[in-house]
């Protein structure tokens, strides 16, 4: 048979389980048709390439991205950011900031909220600063924001504007009037996007392409991209971009995409529009089938549902859906052959989740098809743990979160709790399909997005001076628990087959395996043997998409 491209003397991880190690592989017509010993390949035609021992894997899939967002927030300055000691030196600085620079059509700054020592930021207090202009502080995590009486009154916000999710993405109030601080998604991405739908398609294709570069050169084949809260207008148009960079040939990675929803009551709208996307949407490189839910927050601003109270305020916060929805909508899903996929910060949405999937699986059995995905779980109630393989719930994590300093965490969650964060290897050991991302909203460096640096820190749960990019922040102790350290083949695993499996491209991802589709990644170094510590400067010396040459 004569081939595109024969590969020999290579050392081949294949994440494929009847066949998990090989030495040489055979590409025709984008697909894989031989892999196996260098015996095999007397029956194929072509030039031959001696790989001289250099690693092979498949390409990375990153199963929880955000890919619409960050091309809004391009072109967004996300601000000055500011370390200071409490509320008065936070006024003073920004103060000093405008008047340097008047006339400025938004003051944006960047703090992270343990800077106000305890202190509670108004819109009286910002207004004062700046009476004339919009002013907007981003809170570090990106969930938060406080802003001016200029932007609330500029989205017509007033102390009459119901709470988007209440209880979890709302406009905090004091004696019942709003102060400016805005809590979660739903409420605060219409704000901090606000200009988004303005950009032309030239600047958002140029935001895609710097992405779409990156992913090459890393390796990533494929995405989960699980879209914006609160803006659906903005992310659609972002697909529509995607959709036709795709058509005309520019979209060498895989997207597999979704639509947003932030509550119950958003549900049935939500599922008109997911079929719809799914009809609009459908090219070779982006596909949508999964309905998205933010299913809670994030803990540090206590919006991350809990089993368990908070150790600090005795609130459990509360879930975008309780039991009951969830398996209403699952249902729904089901029928429609359509996928779902949860924000889970606390231990209250994967327990809502598992209970809701064990409600209509009972009653469907064979019949039931939904592939659900719990994704960061950051905390998980020890009850909750084996249930995930027993429902078919998959547990995706971002693990270069997995090196969080417990005793930050210790006030906010109990020190027993902030001591056993993160269980991805519980997880992994209990048979569960466990599955990597990167979560982040902003592109800027990409800095976040690097799988091999999710790699180390699931491999380590630590950050030391040897890691990539990260010269600003160090965590010396390992997370605990240390027996929740993840081995390389584990990391592969994840962010290779078990990734295709969470998106449903497992016939033709995944895997170096005959008949898929020829992504591969080759390294000069052997990635098996490589030290743990500094894994995130790895990268691929060649890419191949689809059997051709892309890096």
């Amino acid at each position: 048979m004569k081939a595109d491209k024969i590969i020999k003397n290579a050392k081949i991880f294949t994440s494929d389980k009847e066949n998990p190690q090989a030495t040489a592989l055979v590409v025709k017509d984008g697909k894989f048709v031989y892999v196996g010993d260098e015996a095999g390949l007397s029956e194929y035609e072509g030039e031959v390439t001696d790989l001289g021992g250099k690693f092979i894997m498949p390409g990375i899939i990153d199963s929880h991205v955000h890919v619409t967002m960050p091309v809004g927030l391009e072109y967004v300055e996300i601000g000055e950011q500011i370390k200071c000691n409490g509320k008065q030196e936070l006024l003073d600085v920004m103060s000093d900031y405008i008047a340097k620079h008047p006339g400025e059509k938004r003051y944006r700054f960047f703090l992270e909220r343990k800077f106000l020592n305890g202190e509670e930021v108004t819109k009286e207090d910002l207004d004062s600063i700046c009476p004339d202009g919009e002013l907007q502080i981003q809170e570090a995590e990106g969930h938060s924001i406080w802003v001016n009486s200029k932007i609330l009154e500029r989205h017509g916000i007033t102390d009459d504007t119901p709470d988007p999710v209440p209880g979890l993405s709302y406009y905090v109030r004091k004696d019942g009037h709003v102060t400016g601080n805005i809590f979660e998604g739903s409420a605060e991405v219409p704000i901090i996007l606000d200009s988004a739908m303005d950009l032309t398609d030239e600047q958002i294709d140029a935001a895609l392409q710097r992405w779409i570069d990156f992913s090459v050169d890393v390796g990533v084949s494929g995405v989960f991209d699980s879209g914006i809260p609160g803006d659906p207008e903005f992310h659609e148009r972002v697909y529509k971009r995607l959709r036709d960079l795709d058509l005309q040939g520019k979209l060498p990675i895989y997207i597999d995409g979704c639509y947003v929803i932030a509550a119950h009551w958003e549900a049935e709208e939500g599922l008109r529009e997911l079929k719809r996307f799914r009809q609009e949407y459908n090219s070779e490189h982006l596909k949508i089938h999964t309905m998205k839910i933010f299913m809670d927050g994030t803990l540090t601003i206590h919006t991350a549902a809990q089993i368990t109270p908070y150790a600090d305020t005795g609130t459990t916060g509360t879930t975008a859906f309780n039991v009951e929805e969830l398996a209403d909508l699952l249902r729904k899903l089901n029928e429609e052959g359509l996928d779902l996929h949860l924000h889970c910060g606390g231990e209250a949405p994967p327990r809502v989740a598992l209970d809701a999937v064990e409600m209509v699986r009972k009653e469907l059995g064979d019949n039931y098809h939904v592939k659900v995905t719990c994704a960061h779980l950051m905390t998980q109630h020890d009850a909750d743990l084996d249930r995930f393989v027993k429902l078919g719930v998959f547990a995706n994590f971002t693990p270069h979160w997995h090196a969080d300093n417990p005793k930050m965490l210790a006030p906010i969650l109990g020190e027993e709790r902030a001591l056993k964060m993160c269980r991805s290897k519980t997880m992994w050991d209990s048979g569960a399909l466990v599955t990597w991302s990167s979560d982040t909203i902003v592109f800027a460096d990409f800095m976040q997005w690097n799988p091999y640096l999710s790699m180390e820190v699931g491999m380590t749960r630590q950050i030391t001076e040897k890691t990539k990019h990260y010269a600003f922040k160090r965590t010396p102790d390992v997370l605990p628990p240390l027996n929740e350290r993840m081995s390389i083949e584990e990391m592969i695993l994840g962010y290779t087959i078990n990734g295709a499996v969470q998106l449903g491209v497992e016939d033709k991802k995944g895997s170096i395996t005959v008949g898929k589709d020829a992504d591969f990644l080759v390294f000069d170094n052997d990635l098996l043997m490589a030290e743990h510590e500094g894994f995130s400067y790895n990268k691929p010396a060649d890419v191949y998409f689809a059997g051709k040459k892309v890096k």
